[in-house]
């Protein structure tokens, strides 16, 4: 378990590493991502130094050329159970506006990475904890995994996005209805609104989301990140703007290695073999 000691006038978990980051190999060099969030004892709650470990993970992660898929992860109890509300009640008003601002720049950096991102979800994932899993491109809940946004029981609203990624994703009435409430959702709750992509058995979420990858991996590279940011891009405008987002996105991929290998391998009969390039 980890121990705190006090730093620069704040309390610095040591004895454990707070984001472990193991490489799953898809196949031909590709590899999924997978950060788990570790600190059990608090529900996995996002504290200053957590959030520190998980940026720098994320950002190492992004320039990875071979890494094809990223998966967030906690433990079986807890995904993450928001912010760590004890660490907050020390904090200066000053300090919580800058921790605010910190905490809603994981998610837009999760949010921005190049590759697809997987929210692997066991136990619960409330409050910022949904919002890091809503910053996902997709997710996966085990059979026991509850999920909500429920800053509003808190006296608080989400801070993280949650107003704005929740509807974008479900629609606003059924955001409106959950935010408003503070409901917390069972899996196939969150599956049956689209907030999940797919409910696994208690305790396999993360292969559940290794499979997906393994799926991802089997498409070319660069039209992988083209069509995530002609869709993300898209979800900020106008569909003129959108369609304009994707005929720019098309073109950089007319022109790869890729495409001409697809077309080879079709007229072959083979799988193609993508390079990336």
């Amino acid at each position: 378990m980890a121990c705190t000691v006090a730093v620069g006038g704040r309390g610095v978990e040591v004895g454990m590493t707070l984001v472990t980051v193991e490489e799953k190999a898809l196949g031909d060099g590709q590899l999924a991502l997978v950060l788990t969030m570790n600190r059990p004892e608090a529900m996995n709650a996002l504290s200053r130094d957590l959030l520190e470990a998980l940026w720098a993970e994320v950002e190492r992660a992004a320039v990875r050329r071979e890494v094809r898929a990223l998966i967030l992860a906690g433990g079986p109890r807890a995904f993450c159970a928001g912010a760590d509300l004890k660490e907050r009640k020390s904090m200066t008003p000053t300090e919580v506006r800058t921790f605010l601002r910190r905490i809603k720049g994981i998610m837009d950096l999760v949010e921005r990475v190049p590759m697809p991102t997987i929210a692997a979800v066991e136990g619960v994932a409330f409050g910022g904890g949904c919002e890091l899993a809503l910053a996902c491109d997709m997710r996966v809940l085990g059979k026991g995994a509850t999920i909500g946004l429920t800053e509003c029981a808190l006296g608080i609203i989400p801070g993280a996005g949650g107003t704005q990624r929740l509807p974008r994703l479900i629609g606003p009435a059924k955001a409106k209805e959950l935010i408003f409430t503070a409901r917390k959702l069972s899996a196939d709750d969150a599956l049956a609104l689209g907030l999940a992509n797919h409910v696994a058995d208690v305790g396999t979420a993360v292969d559940r989301a290794l499979g997906l990858a393994s799926e991802i991996a089997r498409c070319a590279p660069i039209a992988v990140e083209a069509a995530k940011a002609a869709i993300d891009g898209g979800l900020s405008t106008g569909i003129s703007e959108g369609l304009l987002l994707e005929a720019r996105a098309y073109e950089v991929t007319l022109y790869t290695q890729d495409r001409t290998e697809a077309l080879a391998a079709f007229a072959e009969k083979r799988p193609p073999r993508f390079t990336g390039t």
